[in-house]
């Protein structure tokens, strides 16, 4: 059965779809240091050349469009089946699936990068490491992830608003500080690589951190060096 949130979630922002697509920037016209991490991230993974890249929480689609002009193999992903119709609308040469970031519809591995720009804070905190095992889990070994999210000190917001269109509907948003996000990434099995952290803007009152992080190509384990070398167990002593 689908939790809760993620149906709260959809509902939401079907309702504001096309509000938002009016509303919100295209990414050529962020700031310069947003523009850059992007645009870091682009080139990390169309170098690795190790499969395509999933915007997970795409919206209307207007950050995979700016990846492909990137030089990426990208693919939007998003719960709302509103956004993605606009998505399509938008981008029909691009590839719009209506799906949740927490169970992609991918193989092992199958991911060359997974791009999570401002979706992933609508998920609760207790949410978070199964949502952050996905994008291991799909992305190949050497794959990359960027995620960008605000963060604050722990907590849960609710408000109610339209982008601009009047229409009042409630959205989850939840702030956990930076280096908590950090940690919960490398219990995930990621090595972060690159972390940025921006001042609000004005009308904004949290910070933006962005997280680049890698797929180790070797899993964590001890090698055949470290395990001829480690210690007797108990159970080893007179064997």
């Amino acid at each position: 059965m689908e939790a809760p949130h993620l149906d709260a979630i959809r509902q939401s922002y079907d309702a504001v779809a096309a509000d938002y697509a009016r509303s919100v920037k295209d990414p050529a016209e962020l700031d310069p240091l947003s523009r850059a991490v992007l645009a870091a991230f682009a080139e990390l993974v169309a170098s690795a050349g190790l499969g395509p890249t999933a915007d997970v929480g795409c919206g209307p689609g207007k950050v995979t469009a700016y990846l492909t002009r990137l030089g990426v193999d990208a693919f939007g992903v998003d719960l709302s089946p509103g956004m993605v119709g606009l998505a399509r609308a938008a981008h029909p040469e691009l590839r719009f699936d209506v799906g949740s970031m927490s169970a992609l519809e991918a193989d092992d591995g199958e991911l060359g990068g997974v791009l999570a720009f401002y979706s992933t804070h609508h998920l609760p905190p207790e949410a978070l490491p199964g949502a952050f095992a996905e994008f291991h889990r799909t992305l190949a070994p050497g794959g990359h992830l960027l995620l960008v999210t605000r963060v604050g000190d722990t907590g849960h917001q609710r408000r109610t608003y339209g982008y601009g269109g009047g229409e009042a509907v409630p959205f989850d948003s939840y702030r956990l500080p930076a280096d908590r996000i950090a940690e919960l990434l490398e219990r995930a099995g990621f090595v972060v690589t690159g972390r940025t952290l921006q001042e609000p803007e004005a009308g904004a009152n949290r910070p933006v951190a962005g997280f680049l992080a890698r797929k180790p190509e070797q899993p964590k384990e001890l090698g055949r060096r470290a395990l001829a070398h480690r210690p007797p167990a108990l159970g080893d002593i007179g064997q």
